[in-house]
């Protein structure tokens, strides 16, 4: 059992506070993302859990075992890091096999699990080449091998794709998934990319200030942001926000028109839903259309609606213009509310 608990954890570097108190648990062999833009304090988190940073305050637990006081060796973690650190004086197999010779394993032993991670990474054809005579994806392959390779109890990923293209970043992910789902691995992965967090995770939790501000499965994440800011950064485009203004009995006027909503004490709350929740409708939002995307099979309006800036993912079939005028209804079931105040969600 590898479960990972996280009591209280908070981290300062002097006058700067990385994390506040941090509470979250990971079940075993749950993929866990930890998602969020620079500074949010996801890697430091992520290297007070392998050891690399002394929490200020709070514990780690993982197994049933305090560990926030051992060393790292001591841990039974694993780690890849965003730079491949792939050793370049040794061959693919001797990479692989690092970490477990330095546990001094026999040699059959050895030779069992480097076959095996390398048939699982799809390199066992590269097993004699020296890292300078691979791409880069197969250098990530061959660290994510030795990571495998040491059969750890948790397995920490910082960023480990984003120094490869577009197209190697869709490939790894699709086997990334694969194979620590068949080693039934305990993993946290961070990442500031949304789709490698929404693809890959079992649960994201969205960090923002130091604080994790949500966690849940991606799509509950998706469709149900607790706060504005998760509105905001997930997303491609990101949520749309107009202000609402209180009517009574639970009904709000946006941009001229009514819509049912929370019952709120609050005077004016916000208003949300998805660009991809947005359908022309003859009686609906009314927005001047600004900047046209053209994007394949959909089309990206940019638009103004009551002087706010408002984005909808449209059929690429609509013929539509900078200066022309769209009714834009939302799904009613998609709209979201906030409070401008907390910038909770208000349900």
């Amino acid at each position: 059992m590898a479960e990972i608990e996280i009591k209280g954890v908070g981290k300062t570097f002097r006058a700067f506070t990385a994390l506040h108190s941090i509470d979250l648990t990971i079940n075993d062999q749950e993929f866990v993302v930890l998602l969020g833009a620079s500074g949010c304090g996801k890697t430091t988190l992520l290297r007070i859990i392998a050891g690399l940073e002394v929490p200020t305050t709070g514990e780690v637990w993982i197994g049933g075992r305090r560990v926030d006081r051992l060393p790292p060796r001591a841990r039974g973690i694993s780690m890849v890091f965003q730079n491949y650190a792939v050793f370049p004086h040794l061959t693919v197999f001797e990479n692989i096999a690092f970490g477990l010779r330095m546990q001094r394993l026999p040699k059959p032993e050895v030779v069992r699990r480097v076959t095996r991670t390398a048939e699982l990474m799809h390199i066992e054809q590269l097993l004699k080449r020296y890292s300078g005579q691979l791409s880069g994806g197969q250098r990530q392959r061959v660290a994510v091998a030795r990571a495998l390779a040491m059969e750890p109890d948790v397995i920490l990923m910082d960023e480990p794709l984003s120094n490869l293209d577009a197209l190697l970043r869709l490939e790894m992910r699709a086997e990334l998934k694969g194979v620590l789902a068949a080693s039934k691995t305990t993993t946290i992965y961070v990442t500031h990319d949304q789709v490698e967090a929404m693809s890959l995770a079992d649960r994201i939790a969205v960090m923002h200030g130091g604080d994790i501000v949500q966690a849940d499965r991606p799509v509950e994440v998706y469709r149900n942001p607790a706060a504005r800011f998760v509105g905001s950064f997930i997303g491609n485009p990101p949520m749309n926000f107009l202000p609402a203004r209180a009517l009574g009995e639970g009904r709000w006027q946006v941009a001229g028109h009514d819509f049912v909503g929370p019952r709120s004490a609050a005077p004016q709350i916000e208003f949300a839903i998805r660009p991809e929740d947005l359908h022309p409708a003859e009686h609906g939002l009314v927005a001047e259309v600004r900047v046209v995307e053209p994007l394949g099979p959909h089309t990206l309006v940019t638009a103004t609606v009551a002087g706010v800036m408002l984005r909808a993912v449209l059929e690429s079939t609509l013929v539509v213009a900078p200066g022309d005028h769209l009714s834009l209804a939302p799904v009613a079931d998609r709209i979201r509310w906030f409070d401008p105040e907390t910038q909770k969600a208000i349900t």
